[in-house]
Order: C-alpha cells, then sequence, then structure tokens
C-alpha cells in the first residue's frame, strides 16, 4: 500500500509542476517576446521572427530562475487539493503518517532539480549565449552608449605599451566583443592611440579587429577593415573576467574552475554557479518542505488564506536570501560552497523542526 500511495503522491506532485511549468513557460515567452519587441522593432534589422527566436531561446533560462516557485506553487497545489478530497485524512486514517506521505512530493522535487541541472541548464545557457548573439547581429551599431557602469572594461600589458579594452557586448563567453574600443598608453601613461572597431576576436597572441577607426596622437581618423592589436591574455583569463556564468552549461563549469585557478585566478563566479546548480536538488526540497507546513490542514478546518500567502512569502524570502548570500559568495567575502549550501540547510532545518512539532508533538 505504502509503493502505491507512493507513486500516485509522486505522479499527482509531477503533473501539477509540469503544468505550472508549461503555464509559466508560456506566460514568460508572451512577456518577453512583448519586452522585446517594444525595445527593437525600430531597429532596421528587425524582424517578428528574430524576435520570436530571440524569445524562445531566453526563455528557458528565465524559467531555471523561477524553478523554486513553480516546485513550491506546485506543492502547495498538491497538498491542498489532496486535503479538499479528503485524501490526506484517508491516508491519515489508514497510519500514514506525514513524513510517509512527504517523502514521494520530496523525490518528485529532488528529481525536478537532478532534470533541470542535467537537461534544462545546458539547454538554457546554450539558448542564452546564441539570443545575445542573435540580439547583437540586430542591435548591429544601434546599441545604447556605453558608460564607465555598463561597459567591462580588461586592462593588458604588452612589452612595449598598455591597453585597456572595453565592449558594449560580450559574447562566446568573453571570446568575442562587439562595438569595442582599445586605449594604448605609453610608459607615461599618456593616450598614444585609440581603436574602435565594431567587434573584436581574441586570437592566439592578439585581438583580431574589424571594422576599425583609429586615432593616434590627435591626428585624422584612419577607417581599416582590419587591425590587430598585441596581447599576453589567454582566452581562460578572458572568460573568467568576462563571460557570463549563466552562459556556460553545468557540465563545463568544473574545467573552466580548474583552469582559472591554475592561472592564479578565483574563478568566484563560476565556483558560485556550480555550487548554486548542485545545491538546487535540495533546495526544492526545502520548498517543498515550506509547502508542507502551511498546506496540510484538514480541509474541514479550512485552507487558511493567510498561511497560504505566508508560505509564498516564506518561499520569496528564501529567495531572495539565496541571491544575496549569491552575490557574497560572487565577491568572494563568502566561499561558494558555503553561500550555495547555507541557505538550503538553515531551510531544511526549519521545515523538519516545524513538521516534527506540529506531527509528533
Amino acid at each position: 500500500m505504502i509503493w502505491t500511495l507512493g507513486r500516485y503522491f509522486f505522479l499527482r506532485y509531477a503533473t501539477i509542476t509540469a503544468w505550472f511549468l508549461v503555464g509559466i513557460f508560456a506566460l514568460v515567452f508572451l512577456i518577453d517576446f512583448t519586452e522585446l519587441s517594444s525595445r527593437t522593432s525600430a531597429l532596421k534589422n528587425f524582424t517578428v521572427q528574430i524576435a520570436l527566436a530571440i524569445s524562445i531561446l531566453r526563455v528557458p533560462m528565465i524559467v531555471q530562475q523561477v524553478i523554486p516557485f513553480i516546485c513550491l506553487f506546485g506543492a502547495m497545489a498538491t497538498l491542498v487539493s489532496l486535503n479538499r478530497k479528503y485524501e490526506l485524512v484517508i491516508a491519515r486514517a489508514a497510519g500514514i503518517s506525514a513524513w510517509q506521505f512527504l517523502f514521494p512530493i520530496c523525490l518528485a522535487a529532488f528529481v525536478v532539480g537532478l532534470l533541470t541541472i542535467f537537461v534544462l541548464n545546458p539547454i538554457a545557457a546554450r539558448g542564452l549565449a546564441r539570443a545575445e548573439n542573435i540580439e547583437a547581429h540586430l542591435r548591429e551599431g544601434d546599441l545604447a552608449p556605453p558608460t564607465a557602469f555598463n561597459v567591462p572594461w580588461i586592462r593588458q600589458k604588452t612589452a612595449d605599451t598598455d591597453t585597456i579594452v572595453g565592449a558594449k557586448m560580450v559574447l562566446n563567453q568573453g571570446l568575442e566583443l562587439v562595438d569595442t574600443t582599445f586605449f594604448s598608453f605609453d610608459p607615461e601613461g599618456n593616450i598614444v592611440e585609440r581603436r574602435d572597431a565594431r567587434r573584436a576576436y581574441l586570437r592566439d597572441g592578439y585581438w583580431e579587429l574589424r571594422d576599425v577607426r583609429r586615432q593616434r596622437d590627435g591626428q585624422q581618423v584612419e577607417t581599416v577593415a582590419e587591425d590587430r592589436v598585441p596581447t599576453n591574455l589567454t582566452p581562460q583569463f578572458v572568460q573568467e573576467r568576462l563571460a557570463q556564468p549563466e552562459t556556460i552549461p553545468f557540465f563545463e563549469l568544473p574545467s573552466k574552475i580548474e583552469v582559472a585557478r591554475t592561472f592564479g585566478l578565483k574563478a568566484n563566479a563560476f565556483s558560485m554557479q556550480f555550487h548554486s546548480l548542485v545545491a538546487l536538488p535540495m533546495l526544492l526540497v526545502a520548498m517543498t518542505l515550506i509547502a508542507a507546513t502551511v498546506s496540510m490542514r484538514f480541509a474541514r478546518l479550512g485552507q487558511s488564506i493567510t498561511m497560504i500567502l505566508g508560505g509564498a512569502l516564506a518561499g520569496f524570502l528564501l529567495y531572495v536570501v539565496s541571491v544575496l548570500v549569491r552575490a557574497f559568495g560572487n565577491a568572494g567575502f563568502v566561499p561558494p560552497y558555503v553561500a550555495a549550501w547555507l541557505p538550503v540547510v538553515v531551510t531544511l532545518f526549519f521545515g523538519v523542526t516545524f513538521l516534527l512539532y506540529k506531527e509528533d508533538g
């Protein structure tokens, strides 16, 4: 009976969560497509097909970010529906404890976390990288004016000069830059040359520039199709400094972290992304326990709207705390594995303690 009932609860939760996932996917797609179209419809290269492609490629990453809330509301909806049909009452009357019928639901949440890591994350990372590439082509020459706050800058030193490199957009995990600017300095710190290129590609020992406007010592601007800037930067260093961790699939993160550390880099952002994904299944289990604390009252006593809203608020606070601690992990103030696991462990202890008090006295 336990296995049959457990399979029923498992499939019930999986079905409801799948419907939530489909609904959120459709809602996010519509919102993203509408917002993207309003921002880019005036561009000369804009077409509806391009906007649809960009939105479809970006939606998996957005859905990955809201997976904890999908599992939270899926668990709450599952338990509320079971209560309203008195199925939990019958299970309790048959001698089934709360821990026994919560186990298959927690197991289903754990499986959703594994599927997110091994299936959704690689699709989302590749899709986001491809979407950024398509959007860069769409916005060719029409990117917003850069500022010191929204442009990534890196500095390189060669035998002759120092060069500061900036770009409006970073593609291909930092190995391709869009609308780039290169400032070259002499040993006294004076700017001796400026290059503005439509695209820059990191090659072995040099930057390859395309569609370049070059100016030296106040002379007239010179336009060339291609140019080269010597560099001693390695792809690993540039990727660690410029690449978005979200664009790197889970399976590639350990090698990226290891290579970055061999070059003396901390790779906090990559390490934080890796540990956050590893902790995701247990985070979903913690979300399920939060849902259980507010959704297991008897139907005859009524489902308290206040308690359900409290569960949603508790899940939101857990997500906010996770994002806040993740920022500390990215900055290096907290070890990444601590930043990833601390909110999960605290929430698990809270959920288990609350349920022990309510169920076992």
